[in-house]
């Protein structure tokens, strides 16, 4: 069982460490074809979040936005091979805010070509998003479930 734990564990997290080792080998002085994708959809949210809030929120450099991107993914999936929580924590957090960014499939109407296929990759990465909770949850019921089964018992003459 450990073994098969172990492969599905550097399986999916593959997904997650090849994606940050290409976007690595891309970044450069302008952050690479990514930041180009990503910036006129980070200047829309940025607007969006500043006329909710009613407060100018400052420009944030796409650069630095890639940048920490490729260490939650790198990171996170590394540490996520070994069976850390800290590693799927990392990786929660860059679904939680790279999600909605890339896939806004709610800026378009569904008879759109481009809703279907942005809202198809969002459910996909809230799926991703639910086996590392899933992940989570069960490190933690399987470390209580053992300290509860290894309890010291006294014997009796």
């Amino acid at each position: 069982m450990g073994f098969f734990s172990f492969l599905g564990r550097v399986l999916f997290a593959s997904f997650f460490i090849l994606s940050a080792w290409q976007m690595f080998n891309e970044f450069h002085a302008d952050g690479g074809p990514f930041a180009k994708e990503l910036a006129p959809k980070l200047k829309v949210v940025m607007k969006n979040l500043s006329s909710k809030l009613g407060v100018g929120i400052p420009d944030y450099n796409v650069r630095h936005f890639v940048a920490n991107i490729i260490f939650l993914e790198g990171i996170g999936g590394i540490l996520f091979v070994f069976g850390s929580t800290l590693g799927s924590c990392l990786l929660l957090l860059h679904l939680a805010v790279t999600t909605p960014i890339l896939y806004d499939f709610y800026n378009y109407r569904s008879d759109q070509p481009e809703f279907s296929l942005l809202l198809n990759d969002f459910l996909q990465n809230v799926a991703i998003f639910g086996a590392l909770l899933f992940f989570i949850g069960m490190k933690n019921a399987i470390s209580k479930r053992q300290f509860k089964k290894n309890g010291l018992k006294t014997k009796t003459v």
